[in-house]
Order: C-alpha cells, then structure tokens, then sequence
C-alpha cells in the first residue's frame, strides 16, 4: 500500500477524518497565531480577572494580559514540544527495539535488559527529578519526556522483528547471500515502519499531556505560553478558588481536543495497517 493510498484510505474512515479536521484546525491556529491573535498575549490590555466581554472574548488573566491571546500563542509550544517528543522517542525506541530484535544474543539481552529498567522506574517522580536537576526549558521537557516515552516503542518494535525476521522472504534473501545491513534495511524496517507511524502519532498526545503535566507544576518555562504554563499560572495565582472558569476550561478543554484527535487518527491509521482490525471491523 503507499503512502498516498495509506492517507486516502485512513481519511475515508470517520475517526480518521474526524482527528484531521481537529489536528488541522489546531495546527492552523499555532501557525496563524501572530496574525489572528488579537493582543499580544505578553502585554496588559485589560483590567485583572476581567470576565468574557467583547474586548476580550475569553477574559483576562491576573496582570490584564488577554486569555484568547494567550491560548492561540500557547498552541505553538505545546504542539511542537508533543511532537518533537513524540518523534524522538519513536526514533530511539525503534532503534533499541530494531537492533535487539534483529541482533539477538547477547545485544539483545542487553537492550532489553536496559529497556525493562526504564520501564520500571517510576515515570511522574523520575520526570520530575531530572526536571528539577536540569532547570525549566523546552530542551529540559522534551528530554525528559524522551527518557520515559521511548521503553514501551522500544518493546513494540523488538516483537514486530522478531516475527518478521524469521518470515519466508527474509530467509531467501540471507540464503541468497544478503548482509544483516540488507536484509534490515530493505525487508525489516520498511515493514515496521507503518506501525511506527502510529505510535509516534498516539505518543503525541502522551507527550502533550505530560508537558501539561509537568508545566501545571511549575517545571515549565515561565517565559513562554503554552497551555500548561496557562493552567500552572491560573492555579498559583488563585483562578481556581476566585472561579475564574474562562482561564482554566478553554486550555484544559483545548488539550482534551488535540489528544482526541491525535488518538483517533493514529486508531484509523493502526487499522489501516492492521490487516486483523480491518477483518474485525
């Protein structure tokens, strides 16, 4: 199946269109977000906690400084540090999980070995003392969303090896005298790469929850806007005891949205890949 007809194919399917229109409304929005915007979100141009008003559709913050404003901005960062996270665990954990399962032996026991430490330890506490240690930044939370994210692509990706390793074509072609380099490159990882998409697409929405998460507690950067610094800011500043409803639903509601769409267009595209849930289907 290629690329196209794989895209065709995932957008004729109602999930699938259904998490393109939100993902692109809301990639369209960070994009746009300069021209679109209408205050600069770093700026007072309000009264503090001032409610919803036609001057500001979505009120104000405690420094006056324009909620709307502030959540077109914030889209930018929260979608691109879920993305990058998403595509750097991907690409670890596909190389663990590549080189473990197509390896064997003692490469394997070792990769694996690592992987299941990290999967042990404990993910929020771990995140939260490498966050500490390192300082708030975008660097500081796309590492350490890495660190945790990349174990369970790694254990995926062994598995899908190890099945296709041992199939028919792979042994003709070792029989016909193709190197290990080969034989991964041309016959395994092009048969796990769909699957891939998948999970890196899922991991997004993983990623932008676990940003939130830690920028909800303080391990964000405070100079930059991003939905879970709005939320972290709304809470130490008393947003949620003075009801200020119209600072913490539209950001929270916002994340809800973009991890929906995320997870529904990655199930239309693991069906689509999946020969066994099409059948179910």
């Amino acid at each position: 199946m290629g690329f196209l007809t794989t895209i065709i194919e995932v957008l004729r399917r109602p999930w699938g269109l259904i998490g393109f229109i939100i993902l692109m409304f809301f990639v369209s929005i960070a994009i746009l977000a300069p021209y679109i915007s209408p205050y600069n979100p770093w700026k007072i141009t309000g009264r503090p906690f001032s409610k919803p008003s036609p001057d500001h559709l979505l009120g104000t913050n405690d420094m006056g400084q324009d909620l709307l404003s502030e959540l077109l901005y914030g889209a930018r960062l929260s979608l691109m540090i879920g993305v990058v996270a998403a595509v750097a665990s991907t690409i670890i954990g596909t190389v663990v999980g590549l080189l473990a399962g197509f390896l064997g032996g003692v490469f394997d026991r070792t990769l694996t070995g690592i992987t299941d430490v990290f999967l042990l330890l404990p993910a929020l506490p771990l995140m939260l003392v490498l966050s500490v240690f390192m300082g708030p930044g975008f660097f500081t939370i796309v590492l350490v969303i890495t660190v945790m994210s990349w174990p369970p692509v790694a254990r995926m990706v062994r598995a899908q090896v190890l099945s296709i390793k041992n199939r028919l074509y792979v042994e003709a072609s070792r029989a016909l005298g193709a190197g290990g380099l080969h034989i991964m490159f041309r016959h395994v990882l092009p048969n796990i790469a769909p699957v891939m998409v998948a999970i890196a697409v899922l991991m997004v929405g993983e990623a932008m929850i676990a940003e939130a998460s830690l920028s909800f507690l303080g391990l964000g950067d405070p100079t930059k806007k991003s939905w879970g610094i709005m939320l972290h800011w709304a809470f130490r500043t008393g947003a949620f005891s003075f009801g200020a409803w119209w600072w913490i639903v539209p950001p929270g509601l916002c994340i809800a949205l973009v991890v929906f769409g995320f997870a529904s267009l990655g199930y239309a595209i693991e069906e689509v890949i999946n020969p066994r849930l099409r059948a179910g289907r």
